[in-house]
């Protein structure tokens, strides 16, 4: 059975070549790591919590504990500059970003100075 949010094969290709090897010793991994991306896309595309993760997935403590050691050591950053690095190369563009737009539509701010701004006023 799958989900609208599982990986393609294609997909999962180009990602699993970015995901850290197994560690040296110990317990050989027997975790599948496609099903527990799929788990992770899962839980960020429906907004489920951990503990309502399908049954078909692996269980919900293993999910887990891969998105934070994966959030932990960077590799979620890595994944996410790796595949946008790729895909402005494909589409003619330099590798880096070269400006950033701040629409201040979306950037919240306060109409009332914090207490930075309150110090500066008494001056």
């Amino acid at each position: 059975m799958g989900y609208p949010s599982d990986l393609s094969d294609t997909e999962w290709q180009n990602l699993r070549r970015l995901l850290p090897a197994p560690k040296r010793g110990g317990r050989p991994r027997t975790t599948d790591l496609r099903s527990v991306v799929n788990a992770i896309f899962y839980v960020l595309r429906s907004g489920c919590a951990w503990r309502m993760l399908p049954q078909d997935f692996p269980p919900f403590p293993t999910v887990y504990m891969y998105f934070k050691q994966w959030r932990d050591d960077g590799t979620w950053q890595r994944v996410h500059d790796v595949l946008r690095d790729r895909i402005r190369r494909l589409d003619g563009r330099k590798k880096s970003p070269s400006a950033a737009i701040v629409d201040s539509q979306s950037v919240k701010t306060t109409e009332k100075g914090g207490p930075a701004a309150t110090m500066r006023a008494r001056k």
